[in-house]
């Protein structure tokens, strides 16, 4: 299934939709973040009016499991360049996702730029190692995307290097990626501590926010994340993403929890 039919929102009543967590999208039985949030900011972005989400920050309530989602969705401010939108994504139980974000049209975006970095050195795409979910581990998830990480990072992994993970992205089967598939992108490769010599365990988020900087060009995403500080039971992961044309599309942030014991 396409990450649009996957996310899709339909209307149901004066700013609600509704939809449904897909079957596939987990990690060790839990929805993806990015993939919940893409719904979340996907129903944000229609109730907005405005196609592309700027910046948009997630907390993270409850797991998700496959099954019907609804999304209640309240406009805070229009302008004459962005719409806020605060939503909460629920299932029957309880809610699973709250956002706020605010919504433009990066078609029309322009300014002048500087940037002091560039898109990470990776090599070519075909001389990567495809991350391929099993019966285990990798998790479904990563059978929804195509992540290719270099050798020398793949084989890194229960390493004891830097907590850094960088890699190659895209969507199955040729599916474009607009700027709520970026939202997924940025919560799709392994946690960065698998690279270290720290218990290896997912690490799930309590927060995460996203910066989309521009549509991206046609295909593969060039991605970069990087941990700092492991320290107080968190984690931080700093994220970028850059197009097939080398231009910064978008960024991130999360905080999520070491793993106990």
């Amino acid at each position: 299934m396409s990450l649009a039919a996957a996310s899709a929102m339909s209307p149901v009543g004066a700013g609600r939709w509704a939809g449904g967590i897909a079957p596939g999208w987990d990690i060790v039985g839990a929805a993806n973040g990015g993939y919940l949030l893409a719904m979340a900011a996907r129903a944000a972005a229609l109730a907005s009016g405005r196609p592309d989400p700027v910046t948009v920050t997630a907390h993270y309530l409850a797991p998700g499991a496959p099954g019907p989602v609804t999304v209640d969705t309240e406009v805070v401010k229009a302008g004459k360049r962005f719409t806020t939108v605060s939503a909460t994504l629920s299932d029957a139980a309880h809610p699973l996702v709250r956002i706020l974000g605010s919504f433009g049209d990066l078609e029309e975006s322009a300014g002048a730029e500087r940037l002091e970095a560039g898109p990470p050195a990776l090599p070519p795409v075909a001389d990567c190692i495809p991350i391929e979910p099993t019966d285990t581990f990798p998790p479904p998830f990563m059978g929804r995307v195509e992540l290719r990480l270099p050798p020398e990072r793949a084989s890194a992994w229960g390493g004891s290097g830097a907590p850094r993970v960088e890699g190659w992205f895209r969507l199955r089967d040729g599916e474009p990626i607009d700027t709520i598939a970026l939202l997924v992108a940025v919560d799709a490769f392994p946690p960065t501590i698998f690279f270290t010599d720290l218990p290896v365990a997912w690490v799930p988020t309590m927060e995460l926010t996203a910066h989309v900087r521009a549509r991206p060009a046609a295909g593969w995403l060039r991605c970069a994340f990087t941990t700092r500080f492991i320290t107080g039971g968190f984690l931080e992961e700093d994220g970028e993403v850059w197009d097939s044309g080398g231009r910064l599309v978008a960024q991130s942030r999360q905080l999520a929890l070491l793993p106990r014991g």
